[in-house]
């Protein structure tokens, strides 16, 4: 029986000890208000307060003064904090941080750029496209081009067409010219001038039904009206579709001929979120495919639009580039390289640096040899490895690189041991709730 009360007695001392060692560790990182007085010599020499003290086997248990519990145990001191102190701090020997492997870097401007690869697909350029409808109605006579993929050259013949109206307003021309013959000679001035009138209106309503210049042409020389009159290629491009064929009654709603220039091409790329903030409209772009292996283009980004793709969250960009040599197919499938112009930035540190966390990014600045203060940053844009920091440092600053997460998890200790070693703000130490003995 003396045995077991011996064993207990020591089972108490080393758990007393070893409580009492862990709460002496983290005494400094206590940082409370306090009202408790130091002697004049203690604040000469740049002796902590101390605020109170601490039952080593109760932390609840507190005392003003200097005392020692039931068992004989020094209550453990607890001291205010210096007003540099950041909670979190971390101070390590300088022999472990060299074993732990912590490097530092320090902050800097830098100039930071960026290449965005997108895949994206070559489409027609919008604005070299047109969609030709007759202006009246009437029977397609003989179709010249009939088959997509065609190409035509500017004013070719696409088709013939016979329309009532065109034949009446052919009439109505050569009726003019007949007029203007007679009245000219008019001594009337009025007389004169509307037979001129009628002329140039008669003129104008051919033009406007789309009459070839060659075709009024030929009716002034023939006085002879055309029962089919050709409708001409705007400008040249390759046929992408055909409306309609030959003996077809057309209206003007009835598409005709859709052309397409193809000397120019758009190619569309969609653009991640975290990547927009690095592009603008004027950047270069190189693309190449599959489809012409080994050849590269050069292109322009042209336009960013307004708003973003719902399933892939993409907003997607326009490039135009030279199609001259007819290598570039719409709907192919590209890749496309978007240089971004170099910005300077004047806080960068590397990506690694920053540690990520549910509280926001945060570094580790250091202060002093094996001295560590955690720092809450504001990140910018990342690039080769590198991330602008828009707020929380300054330049020349050194921030931890490497085994930033074992100080972490150090820091967040001491924080949290810290918290729960401080008394409520505000108030003063709890009064003693246990008798020791002096």
């Amino acid at each position: 029986m003396n045995k077991t009360l011996v064993f207990l007695v020591l089972t108490s001392l080393v758990i007393g000890i070893v409580s009492g060692y862990a709460l002496f560790a983290y005494w400094p990182l206590a940082a409370p208000s306090s009202h408790v007085q130091v002697s004049p010599s203690e604040r000469e020499n740049g002796a902590p307060q101390v605020l109170f003290y601490r039952n080593p086997m109760n932390p609840a248990v507190t005392s003003a003064v200097p005392a020692k519990d039931s068992m004989g145990m020094d209550y453990v001191p607890v001291y205010a904090q210096t007003p540099a102190r950041v909670a979190g701090a971390v101070e390590i020997d300088s022999v472990v941080a060299q074993n732990m492997g912590v490097r530092s870097a320090k902050v800097q401007a830098m100039s930071l750029g960026r290449v965005i690869m997108a895949s994206g697909r070559v489409a027609y350029d919008e604005e070299r496209m047109i969609h030709l409808h007759p202006k009246v109605d009437g029977w397609i006579e003989e179709i010249r081009v009939g088959r997509t993929g065609q190409r035509v050259n500017s004013d070719d013949i696409l088709l013939s067409l016979y329309s009532p109206k065109l034949v009446a307003a052919q009439q109505e021309y050569l009726l003019a010219i007949e007029n203007i013959a007679v009245l000219q000679r008019s001594p009337v001035e009025q007389i004169r001038q509307g037979a001129q009138d009628l002329l140039a209106s008669a003129r104008e309503r051919l033009q406007l039904l789309d009459v070839p210049e060659h075709q009024i042409h030929e009716l002034e020389q023939s006085g002879v009206v055309k029962k089919n009159l050709h409708i001409h290629a705007p400008w040249g491009g390759t046929v992408v579709g055909v409306g309609a064929r030959a003996g077809q009654f057309v209206t003007p709603i009835t598409e005709l001929y859709r052309l397409v220039d193809l000397t120019r091409v758009w190619v569309y790329a969609d653009i991640f979120d975290y990547e927009l903030p690095w592009v603008k409209p004027g950047d270069r772009v190189t693309m190449t495919t599959q489809s012409v292996p080994g050849e590269t283009f050069s292109g322009e980004l042209a336009y960013i639009y307004p708003y973003a793709n719902a399933k892939t969250r993409t907003t997607q960009v326009r490039i135009v580039f030279d199609n001259s040599e007819g290598l570039l197919r719409p709907e192919a499938l590209v890749d496309v390289r978007i240089a971004s112009d170099e910005r300077r930035y004047p806080a960068v540190i590397p990506a690694e640096a920053v540690v990520r966390s549910g509280s926001g990014p945060q570094v580790f600045v250091v202060k002093a040899a094996g001295k560590f203060e955690p720092r809450q940053i504001v990140t910018g844009i990342e690039a080769d490895g590198f991330v602008a920091v828009v707020k929380g440092l300054a330049a020349e600053e050194q921030v931890v690189t490497s085994a930033q997460f074992l100080i972490d998890s150090e820091s967040k200790l001491r924080e949290a041991m810290a918290k729960m070693l401080s008394p409520s703000k505000g108030t003063t130490p709890p009064a003693m709730h246990e008798h020791h003995h002096d």
